[in-house]
């Protein structure tokens, strides 16, 4: 029997539902430009987290099925983003650029040019057991040429997906 098992960290896509906290942001600010939503309610907007394309994770899957021997692996990009990074390229993506003000639950992120308060926090999104930081380890896969290209791009709003898989820093393999 060929038996390997692969630990993905933070994989997304267009097609995640809305509860993942990528898609959430790209359609709330996609209601907000529409104006069918005031304000974005997030939680901890420090979380950070190795998020990566699921593409590229499917492909990395794919390349573990095809190994000459099995084993266990960790596709993860070994890069991270907080929250906060992702919600502001996300309203630069609609030619907004969003002010922090206040800190806390308290703190809220304003459009600079309209003044309107386009971020709120909501403590009812705050996980009870939050992981501040959690970043992979996928030296193993890269060692073993598991090289699948894994692509990031912060919240891009209104593409349909077609810029969504790409990395800010452009296309990047695996990483230690």
């Amino acid at each position: 029997m060929f038996a390997s098992s692969g630990i993905l960290f933070n994989h997304e896509s267009p097609i995640c539902g809305e509860t993942f906290v990528t898609r959430k942001i790209t359609c709330g600010v996609a209601r907000i430009e529409v104006r069918l939503e005031g304000a974005l309610p997030l939680g901890n907007l420090e979380a950070k987290r190795d998020w990566g394309h699921a593409r590229g994770y499917v492909e990395g899957m794919r390349m573990i099925l095809q190994a000459d021997k099995p084993d266990d692996f960790v596709l993860a990009t070994g890069e991270t983003r907080s929250v906060r990074e992702m919600v502001e390229p996300a309203f630069a993506e609609v030619g907004r650029r969003i002010e922090w003000r206040g800190k806390g639950v308290d703190e809220t992120g304003v459009d600079v040019k309209s003044g309107k308060t386009v971020v709120k926090i909501d403590p009812t999104y705050f996980r009870p057991t939050e992981v501040d930081l959690l970043v992979g380890e996928a030296s193993k896969a890269r060692a073993t040429r598991l090289e699948a290209e894994a692509h990031f791009r912060a919240a891009r709003a209104g593409d349909g997906g077609r810029r969504s898989g790409r990395s800010q820093t452009g296309s990047h393999r695996w990483q230690a």
